[in-house]
């Protein structure tokens, strides 16, 4: 696991990150970067260096802070989930999988790798154990916006409409951001659902 004074941090760049805010992931980048020189923590350092590179675009160099980070401190999760996102960025997708289970192996209770498993899972056709992989991420953060709207997406995928709405209205029941755009997205799907479901009866 990451250093326990960071993983609040790390959260919330995670969540920029996935919501596409890049100047408040900026910002908590800088800020970690900061608290990790002032700790003498070289593994965060590491890490944030990477954060900052995938924000920018450079895939290469956040995959090679991810390995330095990885030397400091093997039980990183969030490096291994961010090595398989690099990876995949860059349009390779031979065992990003194993990857992902490395991460899931050495710090099982970060939901976020779990999701990651299930979106590339989904992403590369076999919504089935995608589901299975949104599932554990939920029983670790039931109130994740993010993995509901995926877990519609992939019971969607399997023809399980029903399942797809209520996943839908979860995600939209838990969104308590500030960006209304999601908001208005999610609204969005969950109308589509419905027509489409209103048409079969």
């Amino acid at each position: 696991m990451n250093h326990p004074c960071f993983t609040h941090l790390r959260r919330q760049i995670d969540t920029a990150i996935t919501w596409n805010d890049l100047d408040d992931a900026r910002r908590r980048i800088a800020e970690g970067l900061r608290l990790a020189q002032e700790k003498e923590c070289p593994g965060e350092l590491m890490y944030f260096r990477a954060q900052a590179a995938i924000v920018d675009g450079c895939f290469a160099e956040a995959l090679d802070w991810l390995q330095r980070a990885l030397t400091f401190n093997p039980q990183d999760g969030a490096a291994y989930n961010d090595i398989a996102l690099c990876l995949v960025e860059q349009g390779r997708i031979d065992g990003i999988v194993e990857i992902f289970d490395k991460g899931i192996a050495v710090e099982p209770g970060y939901a976020t790798i779990h999701h990651n498993k299930g979106w590339f899972l989904n992403k590369i056709g076999k919504p089935s154990a995608a589901l299975a992989c949104f599932e554990q991420a939920l029983a670790l953060e039931p109130r994740r916006v993010v993995t509901w709207e995926n877990m519609a997406d992939a019971y969607e995928e399997l023809g399980r409409v029903p399942e797809a709405l209520g996943a839908y209205r979860n995600a939209l029941a838990f969104f308590d951001g500030p960006a209304t755009g999601i908001r208005e997205q999610l609204q969005a799907e969950i109308a589509r659902l419905e027509l489409k479901e209103s048409r079969k009866e």
